[in-house]
């Protein structure tokens, strides 16, 4: 579990420490596409595609869009459709999901659609898998076709079934009868989308670690049992072709603005929204900043309000800048996934997000 020091700062963990040059890590950035009150999906999805290209001229290193599904904050519902917009709006930061939940989907048309992706912004396209719905049950299973659960007990073949279809070799297909059957997720494809597994367990750092995979710990969602999944994914690695060394990289809530004052409430909406998911509370449309401050907050609300709060990097571009280059160290990656969660205040404009990119502004011009 992260545990943090008396100031505020990832404490360090010399088991996990790594030797590491002195160059700042890279810095990514993770979108959920937050909506509002009052705002509309077109004005958020905007929103979203104004901050890849602030993100793309600040030089990130790569800008992936998350899956979740029947959430009134979130309109990040379908990552293809939003990387293949981000591509036509970019020039050189690698576009990707993070990720698309494989239970949802059959492995061909994941396949397939990166495969497209990979065709439209060649050499720029990842490809993020996680095991989990994104969603509640009802959702889960109308998003499944066959209306059963069994694609996670699936997830491993699938992820394989992926690789082999993006690769110019293709899949084969052979027939319990005899005869064999080839299957290629596009017809000429000159390069393939970079694979990636997600997860914030044991199981999805040693299934990385066993298929020789790059691993991204959901650092972001919870924390918890970040050093045994590093420790795991790094120790049982087993080199791959395209992957002869581990890779991996994290992800944190980050929200970064002239003032500490501003930023802690910037950070208050999501905070609020992350208590409700947490307390099985009905999920409403983002509030903000006004709305966050002027709501009354019961105990349970504020003790996961603060024990979230204890792991967001949340101040000034100075001092998150500081937080994330000692959080890279500590860790052992050379890059750090920013999920920037500043909320918005009521005078802001609607299809724009001046508070995530002040967030992605301040801490790149400090680092």
């Amino acid at each position: 579990m992260l545990t943090m020091g008396q100031d505020g700062m990832p404490a360090r963990c010399p088991r996990l420490h790594l030797t590491m040059t002195s160059a700042a890590p890279a810095l990514s950035v993770l979108d959920l596409v937050p909506v509002r009150t009052g705002q509309t999906s077109a004005e958020a999805i905007a929103a979203s595609l104004g901050l890849a290209e602030i993100a793309d001229r600040l030089g990130y290193r790569r800008y992936w869009f998350a899956e979740h599904h029947n959430m009134p904050a979130v309109a990040s519902t379908t990552p293809p459709v939003l990387i293949a917009a981000a591509a036509s709006r970019t020039e050189r930061m690698r576009l990707g999901s993070g990720g698309v939940m494989l239970p949802n989907h059959a492995p061909l048309i994941v396949a397939e659609q990166f495969a497209a992706l990979e065709a439209i912004a060649p050499g720029r396209i990842d490809l993020g898998l996680g095991r989990a719905p994104g969603s509640d049950p009802v959702i889960t299973q109308l998003l499944r076709t066959t209306g059963t659960t069994s694609d996670v007990e699936q997830f491993p073949r699938y992820v394989q079934d992926i690789s082999l279809l993006l690769s110019g070799e293709g899949a084969t297909v052979r027939f319990t009868s005899g005869g064999e059957y080839t299957v290629h997720s596009t017809p000429a494809a000159t390069g393939a989308p970079v694979v990636w597994l997600l997860g914030s367990s044991d199981y999805s750092a040693q299934l990385a670690a066993s298929q020789g995979l790059p691993y991204v710990f959901a650092n972001h969602f919870s924390g918890q049992g970040l050093e045994r999944a590093l420790d795991l994914y790094r120790s049982g690695y087993q080199p791959s072709e395209a992957h002869p060394e581990p890779r991996t990289f994290l992800t944190v809530n980050a929200v970064a603005s002239p003032t500490v004052d501003e930023a802690e409430a910037r950070a208050l909406p999501q905070l609020r929204m992350m208590s409700r998911l947490r307390l099985n509370k009905p999920l409403t449309a983002l509030e903000t900043v006004e709305e966050a401050l002027a709501a009354e907050a019961d105990a349970a609300t504020e003790q996961v309000v603060q024990a979230a709060r204890e792991r967001w990097f949340v101040g000034t571009g100075e001092s998150v800048a500081a937080e994330v280059r000692a959080f890279a160290e500590t860790y052992g990656v050379d890059e750090v996934m920013l999920s920037p969660v500043a909320g918005a205040y009521n005078a802001e404009a609607m299809d724009s997000a001046a508070g995530r990119a002040h967030t992605l502004e301040l801490i790149a011009a400090a680092l």
